[in-house]
Protein backbone atom coordinates (compact mmCIF):
# COMPACT_ATOMS: atom_id res chain seq x y z
CA UNK A 1 0.00 0.00 0.00
CA UNK A 2 1.66 3.14 -0.82
CA UNK A 3 1.63 6.33 1.28
CA UNK A 4 -1.26 6.77 4.12
CA UNK A 5 -4.19 7.64 2.35
CA UNK A 6 -7.72 6.84 3.41
CA UNK A 7 -10.05 4.94 1.45
CA UNK A 8 -13.59 5.19 1.49
CA UNK A 9 -14.10 2.30 -1.54
CA UNK A 10 -12.39 -0.15 -3.17
CA UNK A 11 -12.46 1.59 -6.94
CA UNK A 12 -10.54 4.66 -4.80
CA UNK A 13 -8.06 1.94 -3.28
CA UNK A 14 -7.38 0.13 -7.01
CA UNK A 15 -6.93 3.45 -8.79
CA UNK A 16 -3.93 4.68 -6.93
CA UNK A 17 -1.69 1.60 -8.21
CA UNK A 18 -0.32 1.05 -11.49
CA UNK A 19 -2.40 0.04 -14.91
CA UNK A 20 -1.15 -3.78 -14.83
CA UNK A 21 -1.80 -4.33 -10.37
CA UNK A 22 -4.73 -2.56 -11.44
CA UNK A 23 -6.33 -5.08 -13.46
CA UNK A 24 -4.85 -7.63 -11.07
CA UNK A 25 -6.82 -5.84 -8.50
CA UNK A 26 -9.89 -5.85 -10.55
CA UNK A 27 -9.63 -9.78 -11.33
CA UNK A 28 -9.29 -10.72 -7.83
CA UNK A 29 -12.40 -8.06 -6.54
CA UNK A 30 -14.29 -9.86 -9.42
CA UNK A 31 -13.65 -13.31 -8.66
CA UNK A 32 -14.47 -12.70 -4.87
CA UNK A 33 -17.98 -11.45 -6.06
CA UNK A 34 -18.43 -14.38 -8.09
CA UNK A 35 -17.74 -16.59 -5.40
CA UNK A 36 -19.76 -14.66 -2.82
CA UNK A 37 -22.63 -12.81 -4.91
CA UNK A 38 -24.50 -11.96 -1.72
CA UNK A 39 -21.18 -10.49 0.21
CA UNK A 40 -21.00 -6.63 0.51
CA UNK A 41 -18.00 -4.61 -0.51
CA UNK A 42 -16.02 -2.27 1.86
CA UNK A 43 -12.67 -0.91 3.39
CA UNK A 44 -12.00 -2.39 6.67
CA UNK A 45 -8.03 -2.05 7.73
CA UNK A 46 -7.77 0.69 4.55
CA UNK A 47 -7.90 -3.03 2.76
CA UNK A 48 -10.64 -4.01 -0.27
CA UNK A 49 -13.03 -6.17 2.36
CA UNK A 50 -15.41 -8.40 1.18
CA UNK A 51 -18.25 -9.00 4.41
CA UNK A 52 -20.90 -11.93 4.95
CA UNK A 53 -22.17 -12.92 8.11
CA UNK A 54 -18.94 -11.13 9.49
CA UNK A 55 -15.58 -10.39 7.37
CA UNK A 56 -14.90 -13.23 4.76
CA UNK A 57 -11.53 -11.96 2.80
CA UNK A 58 -9.35 -8.63 2.75
CA UNK A 59 -6.64 -8.03 -0.33
CA UNK A 60 -3.98 -5.52 -0.51
CA UNK A 61 -1.46 -4.85 -3.18
CA UNK A 62 2.02 -4.44 -2.49
CA UNK A 63 5.24 -3.21 -4.24
CA UNK A 64 6.31 -6.90 -4.91
CA UNK A 65 3.21 -9.36 -4.03
CA UNK A 66 -0.40 -9.21 -3.78
CA UNK A 67 -1.49 -9.64 0.24
CA UNK A 68 -4.78 -12.20 0.30
CA UNK A 69 -6.68 -12.40 3.81
CA UNK A 70 -9.08 -15.00 3.87
CA UNK A 71 -8.28 -15.92 7.73
CA UNK A 72 -6.64 -18.62 9.71
CA UNK A 73 -8.87 -21.10 9.24
CA UNK A 74 -8.48 -20.98 4.98
CA UNK A 75 -4.73 -20.70 5.89
CA UNK A 76 -4.72 -24.02 7.20
CA UNK A 77 -7.63 -26.23 5.23
CA UNK A 78 -5.27 -24.75 1.68
CA UNK A 79 -2.28 -25.71 3.08
CA UNK A 80 -0.68 -27.74 0.30
CA UNK A 81 -2.31 -25.96 -2.42
CA UNK A 82 -0.30 -22.50 -0.77
CA UNK A 83 2.62 -24.24 -0.35
CA UNK A 84 4.62 -22.61 -2.68
CA UNK A 85 3.45 -19.00 -1.68
CA UNK A 86 4.71 -17.23 1.64
CA UNK A 87 2.21 -17.27 4.74
CA UNK A 88 1.45 -16.36 7.45
CA UNK A 89 -1.33 -17.49 10.23
CA UNK A 90 -4.05 -15.55 8.48
CA UNK A 91 -2.42 -14.74 5.43
CA UNK A 92 -0.56 -15.42 1.98
CA UNK A 93 1.35 -13.18 -0.34
CA UNK A 94 1.16 -14.16 -4.07
CA UNK A 95 4.22 -12.60 -6.07
CA UNK A 96 3.08 -9.76 -8.61
CA UNK A 97 5.67 -11.51 -11.64
CA UNK A 98 3.73 -15.31 -11.25
CA UNK A 99 0.34 -15.85 -12.62
CA UNK A 100 -2.46 -14.94 -9.46
CA UNK A 101 -3.75 -18.27 -8.88
CA UNK A 102 -7.39 -17.20 -9.45
CA UNK A 103 -9.03 -20.40 -9.10
CA UNK A 104 -7.61 -21.15 -6.36
CA UNK A 105 -8.91 -17.68 -4.37
CA UNK A 106 -12.56 -18.72 -5.63
CA UNK A 107 -12.08 -21.92 -4.01
CA UNK A 108 -10.52 -20.01 -0.84
CA UNK A 109 -13.62 -17.34 -0.71
CA UNK A 110 -16.44 -20.40 -1.32
CA UNK A 111 -14.90 -22.20 1.63
CA UNK A 112 -15.05 -18.93 3.80
CA UNK A 113 -18.25 -18.43 3.04
CA UNK A 114 -19.38 -21.58 3.98
CA UNK A 115 -17.50 -21.21 7.14
CA UNK A 116 -19.22 -17.91 7.91
CA UNK A 117 -22.72 -19.12 7.22
CA UNK A 118 -22.54 -22.28 9.31
CA UNK A 119 -21.23 -19.66 12.10
CA UNK A 120 -23.94 -17.41 11.65
CA UNK A 121 -26.48 -20.23 11.71
CA UNK A 122 -25.24 -21.69 14.89
CA UNK A 123 -25.13 -17.59 16.38
CA UNK A 124 -29.23 -17.96 15.19
CA UNK A 125 -29.78 -21.25 17.04
CA UNK A 126 -27.99 -20.45 20.46
CA UNK A 127 -30.29 -17.26 20.09
CA UNK A 128 -33.86 -19.28 19.71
Amino acid sequence: MEGTNTFHSIDEYIIQFPEEVQEILKTIRKVIKDAAPDAEEKISYQMPTFVLYGNLVHFAAYKKHIGFYPAPSAISAFESALSEYKCSKGAVQFPLNKPIPYELITEMVIFRVEQNRKKAEGNLKKKK
